[in-house]
């Protein structure tokens, strides 16, 4: 239900609208260019400028060249923890993804709703958004997993030492839980900004109704709404690097399974 005229509406952030007030179909699906796209179309050209930035190879890196140098390490040194030499091949694609997530998840809280006509928009809350990126990371599994074990991939879901009488429901629970891992990953990620966001708003409809209301209440409920705002904003800032940073390290624990069979 729509909010009433003056108050704040938690969930009308989330709602994606066409630009330019118009509605594109082509052989009855709608192709409108979105304030989803715009921002996802922001994040993409920010990493590929930060990575751009980053191409110089000075022999005295700046800071920019040091920042890319230090983020690619980080996802390189992860993927060696976790999947070996091997997962060398794997850091363009995780050190994309990672930045990307983390891009979008901080432009979400840029606080460009203070300029008229401008709203920042969170496309990592929407669940369509992170399914894709984990149906890309999850078909990136199975590519890898039939491409250098072929039908042994199955043995994936039989652990070693498993009873014979146990190796039918064995298997079916961890195909399952295989499964699973795609939905898991996007939900978590989507979850955790939308709470986020849907709580900021929540907190700025008591500071305005706590402000139309007198001293008395701004006091009492406005200003600690504001100081609990701040903090949850602050917050949210280590949300937004460590979803990223779980988004990326669940995909080189999956592509680890593929790539070495347990």
């Amino acid at each position: 239900m729509a909010a009433e005229e003056g108050k704040v509406d938690p969930m009308k952030q989330f709602q994606i609208e066409p630009l330019f007030g118009e509605t594109w179909e082509v052989a009855g699906f709608n192709i409108a260019f979105t304030n989803s796209a715009l921002w996802m179309a922001i994040a993409t050209v920010l990493l590929w400028v930060f990575v751009a930035g980053g191409m110089k190879r000075e022999l005295v890196p700046g800071r920019w060249q040091m920042a890319v140098e230090s983020f690619t390490g980080f996802i390189d040194d992860m993927l060696e923890a976790n999947i070996g030499k091997e997962g060398r091949k794997y850091v363009p694609y995780v050190f994309s993804l990672f930045m990307f997530i983390l891009f979008a998840n901080l432009l979400g809280l840029l606080p460009v709703g203070l300029i008229p006509g401008v709203h920042a928009f969170t496309f990592t809350s929407h669940f369509t958004v992170t399914g894709v990126l984990a149906a890309i990371s999850f078909s990136i599994v199975l590519i890898v997993g039939f491409w250098k074990h072929g039908i042994k991939f199955f043995t994936l879901f039989v652990p070693h030492g498993t009873p014979a009488p146990m190796i039918p429901a064995i298997f079916l629970i961890e195909l399952f839980s295989f499964l699973i891992r795609p939905f898991s990953l996007a939900l978590r990620l989507f979850v955790a900004m939308m709470a986020g966001h849907v709580l900021l708003k929540v907190l700025s409809s008591f500071v305005i109704d706590g402000a139309n209301y007198g001293i008395g209440t701004t006091l009492i409920v406005a200003l600690p709404s504001f100081a609990l705002m701040i903090a949850i904003s602050a917050l949210e800032i280590l949300v937004a690097g460590i979803q990223a940073y779980v988004f990326a390290l669940l995909t080189s624990l999956y592509i680890n399974d593929a790539e070495h069979l347990h």
